[in-house]
């Protein structure tokens, strides 16, 4: 299709904003299995704190990040933080889980 003389089917826009489907929703080799999504307020580390205590209880050593930015939060289709994914897959959000309940949610994954 053109638009304003420009071929735009199939190719890139040209423009420098991010694309959401650029974003890595799946994790390789490279990135962290286990992902806590928000801004770095109280709730987020309280969630982080609580899935590092739930790994460790589970014997788990997964590498863990805490993601601020808002670009790759959005590429999850997160709109309420703090969130936990685990290998790409957003398992909770909204919420600051207790140890057991990421225990629960780590558990099937192992």
């Amino acid at each position: 299709m053109r638009i304003f003389g420009k071929q735009t089917a199939g190719k890139d826009c040209g423009c420098q904003a991010p694309s959401i489907k650029a974003a890595a929703v799946n994790p390789d080799e490279t990135e962290a299995a286990v992902k806590i999504l928000g801004s770095g307020c109280a709730k987020c580390a309280a969630l982080e704190k609580a899935v590092r205590t739930a790994a460790e209880e589970l014997g788990l050593n997964w590498p863990i990040a805490h993601v601020t930015d808002w670009t790759e939060i959005a590429a999850y289709g997160v709109m309420s933080t703090p969130a936990l994914v685990v290998n790409g897959k957003v398992v909770s959000y909204g919420k600051v889980l207790s140890v057991d309940e990421a225990k629960t949610l780590l558990k099937p994954f192992c």
